[in-house]
């Protein structure tokens, strides 16, 4: 078999099975941890694209749930104001599962895209400080984006922004299978830019910024296109956000949420793709899962972050990666010695 047929393969074998875990998983768990598993999802690309700056870049931004306050709340415009006439004609012609998972993609196309350019003008003048201005500069910016937010009628304001839709849409697309294809298939995206040649670029920065411009690396380049890849893909897990909760609210992306993302990234390993992944998915849960200890919880909870990072200050998995090893692959180097 080609390599091609292959990938197809691949392909059509991970598409079969997400449609397998729609049809399967509603039916064999509770709603409540069809819930917790979306928001698990949602936690690890918003992680994971953290990670791609701060890990990989080695800049020191505090302000993503900005980014994804704005891509939540352009993919529940859309889908408010333009989609659900879309999605009701399209309903006409396909079988509503169809229809869905056919307009799907542009809401989260539109959060994306909206947060990456938030990421470019923010990134540009910022991305020229260092350190801790850095941080209070990507901090600052994702309470301006708070605020705005607040006064702007159109997405409810203060009230929060509802996905209302008429009779016979839902807007709402809580699908476990579409949400783990999107986050995996952006997980990838991300896994292949940072250990891709060009992903060089990033740990150069990372490990001695002033090396990398005496090497010829235009160094706030690098940083700003870091910075507009991983507000992209914040803007996703923003639109995922808001169409799996089916209501969003700035509540949901205060300062708060910036510090629990950044600590996502911190305990499973700056410079660690599926160690952030492991962290989110674990402390996403670990608050529902400790429930049953009512008020209790949230100590626990703190408590094992600390522990965490007494017992391993690198974090979960330092540096390394658990099953990368196909992202990883690098061209042969040739030496003097094979010629």
């Amino acid at each position: 078999m080609t390599r091609g047929a292959r990938t197809a393969a691949v392909l059509v074998g991970a598409l079969l099975l997400l449609v397998l875990a729609d049809l399967a998983l509603p039916r064999l768990i509770n709603s409540y941890y069809v819930t917790i598993l979306a928001r698990i999802g949602v936690a690890v690309l918003a992680a994971v694209s953290l990670q791609l700056v701060n890990g990989f870049t080695g800049q020191f931004s505090i302000g993503h749930a900005g980014f994804m306050a704005v891509g939540a709340y352009t993919g529940a415009a859309l889908s408010v104001y333009g989609g659900a006439p879309l999605l009701a004609a399209l309903q006409e012609w396909l079988p509503a599962p169809v229809a869905r998972a056919v307009y799907f993609p542009a809401p989260l196309l539109a959060g994306g895209l909206a947060a990456s350019l938030a990421g470019l003008l923010v990134g540009i003048p910022a991305l020229r400080l260092r350190g801790d201005y850095l941080a209070i500069a990507t901090l600052g910016f994702g309470e301006i984006i708070r605020i705005a937010i607040l006064n702007i009628d159109a997405v409810g304001g203060a009230r929060g922004f509802s996905l209302s839709a008429p009779a016979g849409v839902d807007l709402r697309y809580e699908s476990l299978g579409l949400i783990g294809g999107v986050v995996a298939i952006s997980v990838a995206v991300i896994a292949r830019l940072c250990y891709s040649a060009g992903g060089l670029a990033f740990r150069a920065v990372r490990e001695d910024e002033t090396a990398a411009e005496a090497m010829g690396i235009a160094t706030t380049r690098v940083k700003v296109e870091a910075f507009a890849v991983a507000s992209f893909f914040a803007g996703v897990a923003g639109a995922l956000f808001a169409h799996a909760e089916g209501y969003v609210h700035t509540n949901s992306f205060s300062f708060v949420r910036s510090f629990e993302i950044m600590a996502f990234a911190v305990l499973g390993g700056l410079g660690s793709l599926t160690g952030a992944a492991l962290a989110a998915a674990v402390l996403t849960a670990a608050p529902e899962l400790l429930r049953g200890l009512g008020e209790w919880r949230m100590v626990l909870y703190s408590l094992l972050i600390i522990v965490t990072m007494l017992v391993r200050p690198q974090g979960l998995l330092g540096s390394r990666e658990l099953t990368l090893g196909f992202l990883r692959r690098r061209p042969a180097l040739r030496t003097p010695e094979a010629e």
